[in-house]
């Protein structure tokens, strides 16, 4: 790989760390895993803020970890950045035949996978085990859909979201006092369900939590600062003064309550 370029200046850099600082130098791939961690969320979280500056830095960020995963690589005799890189180029070559003169029509990333080589495996094996419940459940479904395990629109995941809101309100009126692993059940597969259906819609559904989640928080804020205006004081306040607390709220802003 050229030395100018700026993989190449990233992985010179780490190198030069390893050698020079006692603690770069002693950093090992268990040791990286909780920074590696963070780092992609603070990325997540410039990815959401759409600030260009804090986003090349987060970026930054998450490549110095990987040029630390290459050196320890390096290092070990394993693999370099060279064949890293080849391994990638392979695989996207593999996977996009249509792509690189190979002829074939475009097939679903799923099938693809299946079909080559040292990739073929169970639809759903492989699956990073610490994924976000959210995140998980998009996956599973959407690596069924690539092998044509799914629904042809959203009328039916629409569908199944109504039956199992049927089947939790049928828990909840039969469930005795106690009985919480058929209610813990039955709201998985409606967030399953909710999980499908978003997916269908193209919307992902993280995202859309995430937005319910901060409209949510703007608008308790503002519950909060019209009840200290009023003297109202949560924690006292009846549900009904809350509630009309939080209609006056959704007024002013124009929407709806989530």
């Amino acid at each position: 790989m050229p030395g100018d370029t700026a993989l190449a200046r990233a992985l010179a850099l780490v190198r030069d760390l390893r050698t020079r600082c006692s603690w770069d130098r002693t950093q090992t791939r268990a040791t990286l895993r909780p920074y590696l961690v963070e780092e992609a969320l603070e990325l997540d979280q410039a990815l959401k803020q759409g600030d260009a500056a804090r986003l090349r830095d987060e970026l930054g960020d998450l490549l110095l970890h990987l040029a630390f995963q290459i050196v320890i690589g390096e290092e070990r005799g394993e693999f370099d950045a060279e064949t890293v890189v080849r391994a990638l180029e392979q695989k996207m070559w593999r996977r996009h035949p249509h792509l690189f003169g190979l002829g074939e029509k475009p097939q679903s990333w799923e099938l693809r996978k299946r079909e080559t080589g040292k990739e073929q495996r169970d639809v759903l094996q492989g699956m990073p085990p610490t994924l976000p419940p959210l995140l998980m459940a998009f996956r599973l479904q959407e690596r069924a859909a690539g092998v044509g395990f799914d629904w042809p629109d959203a009328s039916g995941p629409l569908e199944k979201v109504k039956e199992e809101t049927a089947e939790l309100e049928a828990e909840m009126r039969d469930a005795g006092s106690g009985m919480r692993e058929g209610l813990q059940d039955e709201i998985g597969d409606l967030l399953f369900a909710a999980v499908n259906l978003a997916r269908k819609l193209a919307i992902d559904p993280s995202a859309a939590l995430e937005r319910a989640n901060d409209k949510f928080t703007r608008r308790f804020e503002a519950v909060e600062q019209l009840a200290a205006e009023r003297g109202v004081e949560l924690g006292r306040a009846s549900l009904e003064e809350l509630d009309r607390l939080w209609d006056e709220t959704k007024a002013a802003e124009g929407g709806s309550r989530p």
